[in-house]
């Protein structure tokens, strides 16, 4: 190693040593690496591109050191917990740690804090490494990312073959739940501001003219492990252990933000979304905070479009009042069709043609004069046929207000709510594969990491990205 390499730079110095001999060494590599794939017949771009990653990674690993360890020494010897100045100060405690162009080493001072009564390495929080196991910021991403849309086998894999990081599926398994709690503390501290008032900086920029918001909510499956290990002994004590739970979920946005695509389907070009294992009482308050962030106070009008769950109007009559409530209009229809089956369950045939002028109604928003139909032929039923239309004519009943289907297309309103249960789908994909189990704490962590990058607050919690608006959806 030449004499530039060994020197050591000075605190006060801001140049970077001199990389002669490591950049010719570098440069020699990738030119006949170059070289070689340009006259390989069978090579094409992709080889190039590998080339030049493959041998710039470790330049660019020494970069990384040499600037970790000058911003190490740079870190003033003060607690980073209450800001009291150390005492008993140590150098030269080395840590190793990955970052995405491999493991780097850095030396860092220790000095005891008496106020806190701890040892503390000012220089691990100065570089974002005071909570994690050894994982730089970029590679707590990674592995925030990663786990959040696909298993840890698989992500572990991934992340080797795109960035060249090997993390054992554990380590990756480990990091992903440490991220997923400090987004579910993040997303809390970010609800409490726009409770108290505090969050105008989360809000989106008010429109010029007046607005409809909607809101749209629905529910959906997990599976846990619940009492893992004792389903026999449970069976046995004639206890059948519960391994599904309800999943809440809820999704708003301003009707200027919904459009049409060439083929006619509707778009939405900014959302908000919450989901969350917590139960009702915690979707109630995240929807509220995320409604507020896209300006339920400033809406000209509210609208909520659900399907038929009473909890789904509790929380609307609890947070949204003054809204305007829809019955999504396919299980509006279910229900009709439920009728249908009741009264012709060997004749499918029959049963279009007898629903045909009931859907024309519904969807014309004549709920008055169908439910008329419904309860004049309950009338002339008996038995088992009259009370599973007695069934169903009650539950339209209850949404009779709900059926507006023709004001919502006069309006250019959603009649359904398939926003949101497309959005329940989506995140099924993730969390609802062949053979998974989860723990509460374990996919609340990770649907709250997905709900951050759907909501374009992703650097809300990984600063180090160098774009991003925090009124940005």
């Amino acid at each position: 190693m030449t004499d530039c390499c060994e020197k050591t730079v000075p605190q006060s110095d801001s140049s970077y040593e001199t990389f002669a001999r490591p950049v010719a060494d570098w440069q020699a590599r990738l030119t006949a690496g170059l070289n070689q794939s340009v006259q390989a017949a069978d090579q094409t771009l992709g080889h190039l591109e590998e080339q030049i990653l493959q041998q710039t990674r470790g330049l660019e690993r020494k970069l990384l050191e040499e600037a970790a360890q000058k911003k190490a020494d740079q870190t003033p010897p003060v607690c980073p917990v209450c800001g009291q100045k150390l005492s008993r100060r140590t150098r030269e405690h080395q840590r190793t740690f990955h970052t995405r162009f491999g493991p780097v080493r850095v030396e860092r001072m220790r000095g005891w804090c008496r106020r806190c009564k701890q040892w503390r390495y000012p220089a691990d929080q100065a570089m974002g490494l005071s909570d994690t196991g050894g994982a730089s910021p970029s590679v707590q991403e990674m592995a925030a990312l990663t786990v959040s849309k696909m298993p840890v086998k698989e992500a572990s894999a991934v992340i080797e073959r795109l960035t060249g990081v090997k993390l054992p599926p554990a380590t990756l398994d480990r990091e992903a739940r440490r991220q997923g709690q400090h987004a579910d503390k993040k997303r809390a501290q970010l609800d409490e501001q726009m409770r108290t008032g505090q969050g105008a900086r989360q809000m989106l920029p008010p429109p010029k003219e007046p607005f409809t918001l909607v809101i749209e909510l629905d529910a959906w499956n997990i599976r846990e492990r619940d009492d893992w290990g004792q389903s026999a002994q449970k069976r046995a004590a004639g206890q059948e252990p519960k391994r599904w739970h309800w999943t809440y979920g809820g999704t708003c946005f301003r009707l200027d933000q919904r459009v049409e695509s060439q083929g006619g389907r509707a778009r939405i070009l900014s959302r908000g979304t919450v989901m969350t294992r917590g139960g009702v009482d915690e979707l109630r308050e995240q929807l509220f905070a995320e409604a507020q962030r896209h300006g339920l106070a400033q809406a000209t009008k509210v609208l909520v479009v659900a399907d038929g769950a009473l909890w789904i109007w509790n929380i609307v009559d609890d947070r949204f009042s003054q809204a305007q409530q829809r019955l999504d209009y396919y299980h509006a229809s279910q229900h009709l069709w439920a009728v249908a089956h009741a009264l012709h369950p060997q004749d499918q045939a029959a049963a279009r043609v007898w629903i045909k002028p009931l859907l024309k109604k519904l969807k014309q928003g004549r709920s008055t004069s169908l439910l008329n139909d419904l309860h004049s032929l309950a009338k002339r039923l008996r038995n088992k046929k009259r009370q599973a239309v007695e069934s169903q004519v009650s539950y339209l009943e209850n949404h009779r207000q709900r059926m507006d289907y023709a004001a919502a297309r006069r309006a250019g309103e959603p009649q359904g709510s398939g926003a949101i249960e497309s959005t329940c789908r989506q995140y099924q994909c993730r969390f609802k594969r062949p053979g998974q189990f989860w723990s509460c704490v374990g996919d609340e962590g990770l649907m709250c990491l997905e709900t951050f990058w759907r909501n374009g607050r992703w650097h809300l919690l990984f600063p180090h990205i160098l774009h991003g608006d925090p009124r940005r959806n």
